[in-house]
């Protein structure tokens, strides 16, 4: 009985094919991962070019009401989920009024994500009828992270009354994800 030794090529070889197919894996993740994003790394407005395409779809007739709300929702919906799984939503929240964080810079970053969702929100809608609701929603999340930044609340302020003054616009803003969506849904019925 003779033994056969196998080469350092021949032992190698069932692993070429794993080793593709990895790094056909990590090309495709990484690819579709950088489509849906603009260079800072926070989802693009997918919705504007769908926006932008029924504006000019078919032989030029304005597109029916439901179809760019079903849009402008579909583009709100992103950036929506994104800030939901980065910073969380209502009392997952940084901003929450009863989280240990809300004076600090995490809830500063949630305050500046949710307002530019909020002022996505404003530049999506702007001249169109039927968004009364996201409107009025927007507005308000835009103001109160504003105000969350010009306070310096995420700078963890010493004053007992300038803690206070934080609490109003730290708690829109942890509400902020929740009526943004809440004003798109109700954008779908013109409302």
């Amino acid at each position: 009985m003779t033994k056969t030794r196998r080469g350092p090529i021949r032992a190698a070889v069932p692993l070429i094919p794993a080793a593709a197919l990895a790094a056909l894996a990590l090309l495709v993740a990484g690819c579709s991962a950088d489509a849906d994003r603009d260079g800072d790394g926070r989802p693009e407005s997918a919705g504007r070019a769908a926006l932008a395409a029924d504006a000019g779809a078919g032989t030029g007739a304005t597109p029916d009401k439901a179809r760019i709300a079903e849009n402008v929702k579909s583009a709100l919906e992103v950036r929506i989920s994104t800030g939901e799984g980065r910073f969380g939503s209502g009392t997952h929240s940084p901003c929450a009024t009863s989280s240990p964080k809300v004076f600090t810079e995490e809830c500063g970053e949630a305050a500046d994500y949710t307002r530019e969702a909020a002022r996505f929100a404003l530049d999506e809608i702007d001249g169109r009828s039927g968004f009364a609701t996201l409107g009025t929603a927007a507005r308000k999340l835009d103001k109160a992270a504003a105000t969350y930044r010009d306070l310096g609340c995420a700078k963890n302020p010493a004053a007992a009354d300038a803690r206070k003054a934080c609490l109003d616009p730290a708690g829109v803003v942890a509400q902020g994800f929740s009526d943004l969506r809440d004003g798109a849904n109700l954008g779908l019925a013109g409302k």
